[in-house]
């Protein structure tokens, strides 16, 4: 499942539940393993596997312990670029340009 703006926060928890599922079972840990390494309860991570609410101090513990904390990086990243912004900010610049004087002289410009 794609996550996006309009995915109910619900949906989103089972996602990355599941997910988190997945790459533990990749890595070959077992849920005990994963719990003592990360320093949770085995019932913190089966909720969390399960899709209910956490905390994200348990998450950073959890992606240490499976060596993907750098991927917390993607989350909120450092220099974030959106469309939007770009569009409004080049607005903002264009109109500051047009609102400079020139140096053309029209003949109608007051003493």
């Amino acid at each position: 499942m794609k996550i996006e703006h309009l995915t109910p926060n619900n949906a989103i928890l089972q996602e990355l539940g599941t997910r988190l599922a997945r790459i533990r079972k990749q890595q070959g840990y077992s849920q005990l393993r994963l719990a003592n390494e990360a320093g949770i309860g085995v019932a913190t991570l089966r909720r969390i596997e399960a899709g209910h609410d956490s905390q994200m101090e348990t998450w950073l513990k959890l992606m240490k312990s499976l060596q993907m904390i750098t991927a917390i990086d993607d989350l909120l990243p450092k220099n974030y670029s959106s469309p939007m912004a770009e569009a409004l900010s080049d607005r903002k610049t264009r109109k500051k340009r047009n609102n400079a004087p020139s140096g053309s002289i029209w003949g109608d410009e007051k003493p």
